[in-house]
């Protein structure tokens, strides 16, 4: 194979370095050599590979920050194989992968692991994260530079909080100097525990416990607040609700180090989901009967996802600039962790491979730019990843050469059978959606390309 590659044609929509023109993007071992834009000369050599790229968008690899994949322990949910495919068909060159697997990463061992399967597997770039806690049991912290010489990129207990705010602001105060985020699953178990669905009128319409707003706000508010306090940097995972984003605005305004994340789902999704309905298209009458669609556990997740407005914020909220970045929190279940009573089912929404269509819809519906799209998939994440990866999310020369392309104008329907992942839980089977991932790069190597347009060296 040819150790040069050629993307050719495409509008490069690149935030990083305010581009967004018809260009060509040359990758030479499996770095960025150079980008030309409109007359420039062709940088083609001889011996590349070419991605004729020629009406579609060209950006740099999209990064996950967010992300499950369930190896080891429940390798019947996921695998780093499963999941890594189910990325590249994606268009994720790079995946932050969370701790909480069976046993949880809590040790250099574990997450050396998770290093050398991705390297067996050669797709998606994989970036463990360390637990906070030693097995995620919010008692005692790990032995957090040990994890990060072994290639962890953050710690999280996701999926719990850590309730002990003095183990909180430890954990704040010893990951500052290695300059890595603690990543925040901001719920008070006080106010969410036993909670279904947001707690408003869809609850209360299918008769499920519910979580308040106030759950997660109290939450991220205990957490900005010991940043502040310590110097360290907290990362606020899948934020939900319009007041956890002003807790995010006025804390930037007092300098603490604090950044975020929204999902595609909770862009994408409101409350009404759970009842089976259309995600963002006519309002559901509260007091219309209920179809036989309702309690649909796909659309079960945690944070739940809430009301209209809520979603609406959000939005805004990127638009403005006070999210960093956008995750999948992709979480693959099997069909019996889903196919059972409401309150019996796991919370998580399998969507690598629907996240960026869900995204492009917007965009084709005047709800989101696609530049700001691009963003918080690109430079976004890597920002909060911190000074070390400055050389992801982006084409400048010497960069990763990872690259995504995409159709932003290509409609097709959901149908999870074809999904990668071994997870095919998504409401949004049968839905159609605007906007499709034609090829992957990672590292110059063309891991993806679903409409055949590479070819062999000139």
């Amino acid at each position: 194979m040819s150790d040069s590659l050629l993307v050719r044609g495409g509008r490069i929509v690149d935030p990083s370095q305010e581009i967004d023109a018809v260009g060509d993007v040359l990758i030479r071992d499996g770095i960025v050599s150079s980008v030309s834009l409109g007359g420039q000369k062709n940088l083609a050599l001889h011996d590349s590979t070419i991605l004729e790229a020629t009406g579609l968008v060209v950006s740099p690899g999209f990064i996950d920050l967010h992300c499950h994949l369930r190896e080891p322990g429940s390798e019947e949910k996921e695998t780093v194989a499963t999941g890594a495919l189910a990325a590249v068909n994606g268009g994720f060159t790079t995946l932050c992968v969370m701790p909480n697997t069976e046993p949880p990463l809590d040790t250099a061992p574990l997450i050396q692991f998770l290093r050398r399967r991705a390297k067996e597997v050669g797709l998606a770039r994989l970036l463990p994260i360390a637990c906070i806690t030693r097995g995620r049991e919010g008692r005692r912290l790990v032995e957090m530079s040990e994890l990060v010489e072994a290639g962890a990129v953050g710690f999280s207990d996701d999926g719990d909080p850590v309730e002990d705010p003095f183990l909180m602001r430890m954990a704040l105060m010893y990951s500052a100097p290695l300059r890595v985020p603690i990543i925040d699953h901001c719920q008070d178990p006080s106010l969410t525990r036993g909670g279904q669905v947001h707690e408003g009128w869809v609850a209360s319409r299918l008769g499920l416990k519910g979580m308040p707003s106030a759950g997660e706000e109290v939450m991220a508010a205990r957490d900005i607040e010991l940043a502040s306090l310590t110097g360290g940097h907290i990362h606020l995972a899948h934020i939900s609700t319009s007041g956890t984003l002003d807790l995010v605005r006025n804390a930037r305004i007092r300098g603490v180090d604090v950044t975020a994340e929204v999902t595609p789902q909770h862009l994408f999704l409101s409350e009404e989901a759970v009842l089976g309905q259309a995600p963002m298209g006519k309002e559901t009458d509260p007091y219309a009967p209920l179809t036989p669609f309702a309690y649909d556990t796909r659309a079960k997740v945690n944070p739940p996802l809430r009301p209209r407005q809520d979603v609406q914020a959000l939005i805004q909220g990127l638009q403005a600039g006070a999210i960093d970045a956008i995750a999948t929190d992709h979480a693959p279940h099997s069909l019996v962790d889903k196919a059972c009573p409401f309150d019996q089912a796991a919370f998580g929404i399998s969507i690598l491979e629907t996240g960026v269509s869900m995204l492009l819809s917007l965009v084709a519906r005047g709800s989101l730019e696609l530049s700001t799209m691009v963003r918080y998939l690109t430079v976004g994440p890597a920002r909060v990843m911190g000074p070390r990866w400055d050389r992801f999310g982006t084409l400048k020369p010497g960069a990763a050469g990872d690259v995504t392309i995409f159709d932003p104008s290509e409609k097709w329907v959901v149908n999870t059978d074809d999904f990668a992942s071994r997870g095919k839980n998504s409401p949004l089977e049968g839905q159609t959606l605007q906007g499709k991932v034609v090829a992957t790069v990672v590292a110059g190597r063309v891991v993806y390309d679903r409409s055949g347009i590479a070819r062999g060296p000139r």
